[in-house]
């Protein structure tokens, strides 16, 4: 069964040819202007949208999909999210990203191999994403998610080591 992760909303119409203004995650303009199809959900069914063109303007997208031609073509579509499938979010990441649910659960250790707890959750705070981590001592704690804090990051042995520097985890 194919997953569909969700890339934008469309916000609302830009002009009157049917484009679309979307909202999408900071620094994630590369990868929407690859975009060549997305999905936006109908009930339970995912219903194919072909990108006809798509452009970066401000803080936002503008995406103009084929067959959609004018504000009334657009408007059943408005607040609706935006999705791709997994299979394109994962063909452009790079080898130090990961997608947020692969790194929810994952157990946190210090470069001594002691656990400290483990991920509950991911935010961004505009500079960087934060790990939540819920500790030992049942506490949640903020981590930031960068090179001189996570040393390996292992899916596959569902682990991070961090330097767990002075009172990061207390």
């Amino acid at each position: 069964m194919t997953k569909f992760i969700s890339v934008g909303k469309i916000l609302n119409f830009h002009g009157v040819r049917g484009e679309a203004k979307v909202g999408f995650t900071k620094n994630q303009e590369d990868f929407i202007l690859k975009l060549k199809k997305v999905f936006v959900q109908d009930g339970s069914e995912y219903k194919p949208l072909k990108v006809e063109n798509v452009r970066i303007n401000k803080n936002f997208a503008i995406f103009k999909f084929e067959g959609i031609n004018s504000i009334n073509d657009l408007i059943e579509y408005k607040g609706m999210l935006l999705f791709v499938e997994e299979a394109t979010i994962r063909e452009n990441l790079e080898d130090d990203e990961f997608l947020i649910d692969e790194l929810v659960g994952l157990s946190i250790y210090d470069e001594n191999d002691k656990k400290l707890g483990f991920v509950v959750g991911v935010s961004n705070n505009g500079a960087s994403d934060l790990l939540s981590v819920k500790t030992n001592s049942k506490h949640i704690c903020l981590v930031p998610f960068v090179q001189a804090i996570i040393r390996e990051v292992s899916i596959k042995n569902k682990k991070i080591v961090i330097n767990n520097l002075e009172g990061l985890l207390e």
